[in-house]
């Protein structure tokens, strides 16, 4: 299938486009964006091709832009060639990347997991911001975690935001999304320790009795997590805080837990 171009900025394509920086269009739509290089690259080498490839005119020739639009093609996915501005006014920013694609989200179930398939699992309970949701990919990526499981109400895994932190980790990283009564069920029916920081009966972190496979469960941003949650945890660790500050970051929470219980297994 031969590339296409669209040049005007009313264009039917352009619009539904457009559309998937919502959330409630992303959602009815069951796709999502995602920019750059990079990002396709990783998503083409986890085994995952954009439905849409759309390229600005005039941009620098790269073997692997080349790679994946042949992938597109060959799968019978839409090839679209567009200016610059119409980029931008798709993605929603000035300085867009000269490469996007729209893929299709994927089942997000619990059931859909392998919870044998890694040692270290990270667990996000209400986390608001996408940034957040996407370092704590990222993190799950670099220390071989499994993936992250979204517990209530968290920010959207597949927003732009969200998409753009993870640096492809989004597609690298098994995403699943459940309420906490679900989680729990699923959790106690097979292997599973259940870790949270927390200043309850906690135990330092360093050297902590970590078990695999390990769940690294934050809370929110600002409350942190509820006390009934932290109450069921199979352990409680305690990180020490020297300066003012009494808590840290929720992504930074998890990355320092996932490094400690990394080093711990490979000890």
């Amino acid at each position: 299938m031969a590339r296409r171009a669209i040049t005007g900025f009313s264009n039917p394509t352009v619009k539904a486009l457009r559309a998937l920086r919502d959330k409630k269009h992303r959602k009815r739509e069951g796709r999502f964006l995602a920019e750059g290089l990079r990002l396709l690259t990783d998503a083409r080498e986890s085994g995952r091709l954009p439905q849409t490839l759309v390229m600005a005119e005039g941009r620098d020739p790269h073997p692997l832009l080349a790679a994946i639009e042949a992938d597109v093609q060959a799968g019978g996915g839409d090839v679209i060639e567009t200016t610059p501005d119409i980029l931008s006014k798709i993605t929603g920013k000035d300085n867009a990347q000269a490469v996007l694609g729209v893929f299709d989200e994927w089942n997000t179930s619990l059931e859909a997991l392998d919870r044998e398939a890694a040692q270290i699992w990270l667990v996000a309970q209400a986390l608001r911001d996408p940034g957040n949701l996407g370092t704590m990919l990222r993190t799950g990526d670099a220390v071989g975690a499994g993936g992250l499981i979204l517990i209530d109400d968290c920010a959207d895994p597949f927003s732009a935001e969200a998409v753009r932190a993870s640096m492809g980790a989004v597609f690298t990283q098994a995403i699943a999304q459940a309420t906490w009564a679900e989680f729990l069920l699923w959790l106690r029916t097979g292997k599973g320790q259940l870790v949270a920081a927390s200043l309850r009966e906690a135990v330092p972190y360093r050297g902590a009795p970590y078990a695999a496979p390990c769940f690294i469960l934050v809370g929110n941003e600002s409350r942190g997590l509820p006390a009934d949650y932290e109450a069921v945890c199979d352990l409680r660790v305690t990180m020490p805080m020297k300066g003012r500050a009494d808590s840290l970051n929720a992504a930074v929470a998890a990355a320092v837990l996932a490094y400690e219980v990394l080093a711990s297994f490979e000890a």
